[in-house]
């Protein structure tokens, strides 16, 4: 999953001689907002490339468990706050909905951007991991 970072840790203690590994996860949650509104996050950024995968609102829908009207309103409001849509619909068509060139670029960026968040603090990430109890 992009923004989640797993570090596994070996523990010895508490069990007798047995050892125990935790895996402690580093959650990154990145957000893009457009006057309080959400323009791109890791939800829709993961529906932007389901529409890629399925080619339509309702199967990027159906592969997220989510609803037609919940996916729809989540590509309505991306459309609203970009200055060019990034998903473009064609009614009745089997494959009704693509991305843009937009649409791939900031989905790109986005990817970049989790991807660039996770590394900066890897460093951090671990020093806190090492100070956890086991």
């Amino acid at each position: 999953m992009p923004g989640t970072h797993r570090y596994a840790v070996a523990c010895i203690g508490g069990l007798g001689d047995l050892s125990v590994t935790m895996v402690v996860e580093l959650k990154l949650k990145a957000q893009l907002l457009l006057d309080g509104e959400i323009a791109i996050g890791p939800g829709k950024a993961d529906l932007l490339a389901a529409i890629a995968a399925e080619g339509s609102i309702s199967g990027a829908a159906r592969a997220m468990g989510l609803s037609y009207r919940r996916a729809w309103l989540l590509v309505d409001s991306m459309n609203r706050c970009f200055q060019r849509p990034l998903v473009v619909t064609v009614k009745g068509a089997r494959h009704g909905a693509s991305l843009t060139a937009d649409g791939e670029a900031a989905l790109a960026a986005y990817r970049r951007l989790q991807a660039s968040l996770g590394a900066a603090c890897q460093a951090d990430a671990a020093a806190l991991s090492a100070m956890l109890r086991a």
